[in-house]
């Protein structure tokens, strides 16, 4: 793989790790929200999904963001009748996000970043040496 395609493929991969990380940030900030009317349903987890993509220019795959979708699992419910946002029996919903897993993938994304970035600076590293060679 020449130098340009790695380049590409490590700015793709930083991309959609940024993208990763700004979802799970929102998720984390969002992880004990409440429902602003009773019985209303509270903030729900966003998830993000990945596809590879053709760059015609380079000609090469790299990976894109495909959507970010909700994550459809339940609500944790919990009985306080006192809660604004309770519904008629007493009980609030919460936020599907767990704040553990959100860590952990907030990790994994931050070590593909850097993984990514490490490539990128090693291919501009390697380019600047063939260019002084070059002179």
């Amino acid at each position: 793989m020449d130098l340009v395609k790695a380049l590409a493929v490590s700015a793709a991969g930083m991309q959609t790790q940024g993208t990763r990380l700004r979802v799970i940030s929102e998720n984390l900030a969002n992880a004990q929200s409440t429902a602003q009317t009773p019985g209303g349903e509270p903030y729900r987890r966003k998830v993000v999904s990945f596809r590879n993509e053709l760059d015609r220019a380079v000609g090469v795959e790299t990976v894109q963001v495909d959507r970010v979708a909700r994550d459809p699992s339940q609500f944790e419910r919990r009985y306080d009748p006192g809660h604004p946002a309770a519904d008629e029996d007493g009980y609030v919903l919460l936020p599907n996000v767990k704040p553990m897993i959100e860590l952990m993938d907030m990790r994994e994304a931050q070590r593909s970043y850097e993984a990514n970035l490490n490539v990128l600076t090693a291919a501009r590293s390697m380019l600047l040496r063939t260019i002084d060679l070059l002179r």
